[in-house]
């Protein structure tokens, strides 16, 4: 066997500086499940979606474009990227909340949290909770699960999944207590292999009409996900105490409930809790002041489940209802104008295959949602499915949004339906980007900047970053793709690999396609390497069929197991290297078969993120990122390897156009720097490292791809997991520093060889010469231990110390060294790195900012 012998580098304190990125969205608007949409009742124009996995909305007024409030979810909160339930102040406009978590299953290791912010959104704070909170979870467009008292609104309660029941804040969600006189607390799982928790309580109601401001509302409904007995329970003294509705109907769940003036109760029901099922359904009006339960449904033989429910609050007897899931033809949404005695049909049958419709549909914002290729009756541009959250402006009975398994639907006009007039529809989801993303390529030439793949919409071209694509990938359509490459010397010809028919093939540079023959076997699409005259590697799952080489038929290849991260040579079209457990392969054989080249790496599972990569124009230059092992780097096609020292984790590794000056292209890590966690960028093959995100924007999950763009210096592309393809572009203000990494050192720990290159010796008598070599300078000491061309050294701590040339004069009282802040600026808490000198003292950058470095602590 052979064992790899790496190059530790020593970390320096060599700081490099960049410019701080602005950071936006490349636009494909939607893509991604909106289980929830709340107007504000206290202010106009004010709105907030929520997504399953991509964060928490509130539309600009001016701009009618949706901003996300959860940007700053980074890696050791990525499960707060998933939003259970929210809910908006009806009495204090600034305020709103929302339950936070991704699964509660083991997928996610984290509890969830209530999040409060008092300024819409611009902030938050956080409550953790001692439970998990399932925000992509089965049922998670039920609700809303939050809700603040409308007449004392201090008070909020919550309904939890997993059995932990009803939730109560007195004190505007900064503590909260469980009501145990709640005892339903819903057992019901609809998948109890993947996801054995219950779903839990479905929705809490208040019926502010029944109480005063300034008290708290006596009367409290609250749905459970329960259908072997009672489902919605009412409390008539403020929650104290709980009993099951009378009489109410039985076998399905209660998804949404709403109150109104009259006393009237609407309640919609499904089979099944959401958002996939729904096979029957029914609509219950109960009224509250009679007890009197009645059947409302618009549809008494129904073949699928009712979710959405709006009620206009300036007419309350206006109510809008939609299918939960009526996939064919299509969705539909019911109306009525006298509280569901009566209901009108969105679209009706006019002699099959024909439909009448009382609408006009445009999605020109997103045009990829229309499909072509459907035939009557179904529409190319469908009203939606997973219909769970509809609303009707309370301010405006003519607005109306639906969220959708793909985006938001909504009217302006909606009250032309009332009077036999056409009411027009069209995509009101600008802004919202929420698709998990899988591979981004940039290619060098061509008109696209940007090729993507990613999951349930498949993968787009982008010509221009700032406007949706016509079309997805088409001909064939993946449901999913998973990997997607083109050849470096052909750069017209691509390929992309995905769900069934599970691999394509463009010689257009990716505007048109043709489906391509998948191996016996076949599941899923995995990862695909083009070679760089065009010859392909392909290890699809499952990875127990291998790793397989050819074009348009193919062959098993030799030597590699299968899953292994696959990449190509960029320079020599014979050349493909793998990466799987601690060993690293080569081929020379267009992947006919494959040598061991190197075991010893850090151990990496089978999947599909992209871990390696090889650098254009550079034979056998590979980056390898092997996650919490860290990042490694060979030039002779993996015959050595040297450790990047300083990065704690590398996730995964791209390359953009070089800084001026430089023959070697900018590096891009996601990953861990220290003990900061960030997007990075290397000008200089890894010496320096800088953080060119900031703690606003982490977009959660950030693991599986990153690319530079190879036209552009600077401009980066990011993967994220709900928050779309995120990209970024230098600012005009100074970045974050973060601690460089010098090659030209060699053994880690030791204080001598160090880089001795003048431009990195600093001979002012009253600084810390030593730091920029990764050492401190000594604070208690003079004595010098050993002398070498930086200077002179001394010990302490057991660590070695730079002494200062005027070593007395340095050694200061502590009381003179103590930091008080200048300039209404901070004192540096553990920054030693000075910048700048003025007056004032030394200056350093902490959190994207300045501060006055302490003297007592460097």
């Amino acid at each position: 066997m052979l064992n790899i012998h790496f190059l530790i580098l020593l970390s320096t304190l060599c700081i490099t500086f960049s410019s701080a990125y602005q950071w936006k969205n490349a636009e494909i608007v939607g893509g991604g499940f909106i289980p929830g949409i709340i107007f504000s009742e206290a202010e106009k124009d004010l709105i907030y979606a929520r997504t399953d996995i991509g964060g928490l909305y509130r539309m600009n007024k001016s701009t009618k474009r949706w901003e996300n409030l959860l940007k700053w979810v980074g890696v050791d909160n990525w499960n707060y990227g998933g939003v259970d339930t929210m809910c908006a102040d009806p009495i204090d406009s600034n305020r709103v909340y929302a339950a936070v978590g991704m699964y509660t299953n083991d997928w996610d290791q984290n509890n969830g949290a209530i999040i409060s912010s008092n300024d819409r959104g611009d902030t938050w704070s956080i409550t953790e909770l001692p439970f998990k909170v399932g925000g992509n979870d089965p049922g998670r467009g039920m609700g809303e699960r939050i809700a603040v008292d409308p007449n004392d609104n201090k008070i909020l309660f919550f309904g939890a999944r997993a059995g932990k029941g009803l939730w109560k804040s007195i004190d505007y969600a900064k503590t909260w207590s469980q009501v145990k006189s709640f005892t339903n607390v819903g057992k019901y799982s609809p998948s109890p292999e993947y996801f054995p928790a219950a779903i839990g309580i479905s929705f809490v109601t208040f019926d502010k009409y029944s109480g005063n401001k300034g008290s708290p509302t006596p009367n409290i409904y609250v749905g459970v996900a329960d259908n072997s007995t009672s489902t919605v329970y009412v409390s008539k003294d403020a929650g104290v105490s709980w009993t099951p509705i009378p009489d109410q109907p039985a076998h399905y769940f209660p998804h949404k409930g709403k109150i109104t003036k009259d006393g009237m109760l609407y309640i919609t029901y499904s089979d099944g809790c959401g958002p996939y099922d729904g096979q029957a359904g029914a609509i219950y009006r109960y009224n509250t002041k009679t007890g009197e339960w009645k059947d409302i449904s618009p549809h008494q033989e129904p073949y699928f489940g009712y979710g959405g429910l709006a009620i206009d609050a300036q007419n309350q007897k206006n109510i809008v209802v939609a299918t939960l899931n009526s996939w064919w033809p299509d969705a539909i949404l019911f109306r009525s104008t006298d509280g569901g005695d009566t209901w009108s049909h969105i679209w009706e049958w006019d002699g099959y295959p024909n439909r009448k419709l009382k609408y006009e549909i445009d999605a020109s914002i997103s045009p990829w949602i229309e499909d072509d290729t459907k035939q009557i009756p179904e529409p190319t541009t469908k009203l939606g499915w997973m219909i769970e959250s509809l609303e009707i402006d309370p301010f405006n009975s003519d607005r109306i949004m639906w969220g959708t398994g793909a985006t938001i639907w909504g009217s302006e006009d909606l009250t032309n339906w009332d009077n036999g007039q056409t009411f027009h529809i069209s995509v009101m989801a600008s802004g919202i980007e929420e698709t998990a993303i899988l591979d981004l390529v940039s290619p060098a030439t061509g008109e696209a900047h940007l090729m993507s793949v990613m999951y349930d919409i498949g993968g787009f071209m982008h010509t221009d970053l700032d406007t949706c694509p016509k079309t997805q990938f088409r001909t064939p359509n993946f449901s999913s793709g998973n990997s997607i490459d083109y050849a470096e010397n052909v750069p017209n010809f691509w390929v992309r690999v995905g769900t069934e028919p599970y691999i394509a093939y463009s010689w257009g540079s990716g505007s048109s396609w043709y489906a391509g023959h998948a191996p016996n076997g076949v599941t899923e699409g995995g990862l695909v390497a083009v070679g760089a005259e065009g010859d392909v590697l392909w290890a699809p799952k499952p990875y127990e069929l291998g790793v397989f080489y050819g074009k348009e038929s193919f062959q098993s290849s030799k030597g590699i197991p299968g899953g292994a991260r696959i990449c190509s040579d960029r320079v020599n079209g014979k050349i493909f290297y793998g990466y799987l457990g601690d060993t690293f392969y080569r081929s020379t054989d267009t992947g006919a078969t494959f040598t061991k080249m190197y075991t010893g790496l850090p151990e990496i599972e089978t999947g599909f993120a992209k871990n390696i990569k090889a650098v254009a124009d550079h034979e056998g230059d590979v980056w390898l990122a092997a996650n919490k092992g860290g990042l490694f780097h060979t030039e002779d096609g993996g015959k050595t390897f040297t450790q990047i020292n300083g990065i704690t984790i590398a996730n995964t590794i791209g390359f953009g156009k070089a800084a001026d000056g430089s023959d070697y292209p900018a590096l891009y890590i996601t990953g861990k720097i220290g003990d900061v966690n960030g997007i990075f960028r290397s000008d200089d093959k890894g010496q320096n490292w800088v953080r060119i995100n900031d703690d606003k924007n982490q977009y959660g999950t950030i693991n599986f791809c990153i690319t530079g763009d190879p036209r552009i210096y600077g401009r980066v592309y990011v993967c994220t997991n709900g928050f779309g393809i995120v990209y970024g572009d230098i600012d005009d203000n100074a970045g974050t520093p973060i601690q460089g990494v010098n090659t030209e050192s060699n053994e880690k720990g030791n204080k001598n060889n160090k880089n001795n290159d003048e431009n990195n010796n600093n001979t002012d008598n009253s600084t810390c010469w030593s730091e920029i070599l990764g050492y401190s300078c000594c604070h208690t000491t003079c004595t010098s231990v050993e002398d070498d061309a930086d200077g002179s050294w001394g010990i302490e701590g057991n660590e070695w110390c730079g002494i200062p040339k005027n070593c007395e004069s340095y050694m200061v009282s502590d009381a003179a060294k103590k930091c008080t802040g200048a300039l209404g600026y901070p004192c540096c808490t553990y920054q030693c790195s000075i910048l700048y000198t003025d007056e004032d003292g030394d200056w350093s950058v902490e959190n994207d900012d300045w501060c006055l470095i302490d003297k007592s602590i460097c």
